[in-house]
């Protein structure tokens, strides 16, 4: 693979660096999903109401993750999360998975229907960090245009970025590259915000196509619903 331009590489670093350390468009967003903090009996009555045996069986493999990865170092955290969503869940558009045009699904939605788009992979690689006690504060869903294939044409995106330090270059967790890779070697991204449980953060947005506050506002129905299935 040949390397990528250093002057294009810079560009794309200097990109997620503003939209991981923009302004602070929004404060807390409602409850933040703290660390180790679910009911496990309640996901597993959720999960066999919802989904079934087959769904049962996804959630089981999802506890036993945390299990295995319990006090494991963070890169091996990062690596082993990121691979198993990445092969449980199959890409779809929401249309076909949820019934939805825009629809964000918990954890236990995406692992019980099997399917979900970038939305889906990026919530639960978070919440699922989460448990592992990865500080909150050091990771985010960043909203991006994509470039697919060769083509010139961008969609919207997201990935979930770790910062090591608020100011730092994140690495990506990607459901379009299996490797986590550090955001200046993806060119074929361009960020526009960034956000967590703590809030919304806008960088270089001045060419976005989103609604922060719409997607804010799914944000809260995903942690309401997380709440009665027994995450939170």
């Amino acid at each position: 693979m040949c390397p990528c331009p250093p002057a294009t590489t810079s560009l794309t670093r200097r990109r997620f660096l503003a939209a991981g350390s923009g302004v602070l468009l929004a404060g807390l967003l409602g409850f933040s999903p703290s660390e180790a903090d679910l009911d496990a009996s309640r996901l597993r009555d959720s999960m066999q109401r919802l989904y079934g045996g087959r769904g049962l069986e996804a959630l089981e493999a999802w506890l036993a993750l945390l299990r295995q990865l319990e006090g494991a170092p963070l890169d091996a955290q990062l690596r082993e999360v990121n691979q198993f969503f990445n092969r449980r869940i199959r890409w779809v558009d929401d249309i076909h998975a949820w019934g939805d045009e825009d629809y964000w699904a918990t954890p236990l939605e995406a692992l019980g229907n099997g399917q979900g788009d970038c939305e889906d992979y990026s919530i639960a690689k978070y919440i699922t960090l989460k448990q592992l006690r990865v500080p909150g504060d050091r990771l985010r869903m960043i909203y991006v245009r994509a470039r697919i294939g060769r083509s010139s044409i961008t969609q919207a995106h997201m990935v979930l970025g770790y910062y090591a330090t608020p100011g730092a270059e994140p690495l990506i967790l990607d459901n379009l590259v299996p490797s986590i890779t550090p955001a200046g070697q993806r060119v074929d991204l361009d960020p526009v915000f960034s956000f967590n449980s703590q809030g919304l953060w806008v960088g270089d947005s001045s060419a976005s196509r989103a609604d922060p506050v719409a997607r804010l506002s799914r944000w809260r129905s995903v942690l309401a619903r997380m709440e009665e299935q027994g995450f939170l």
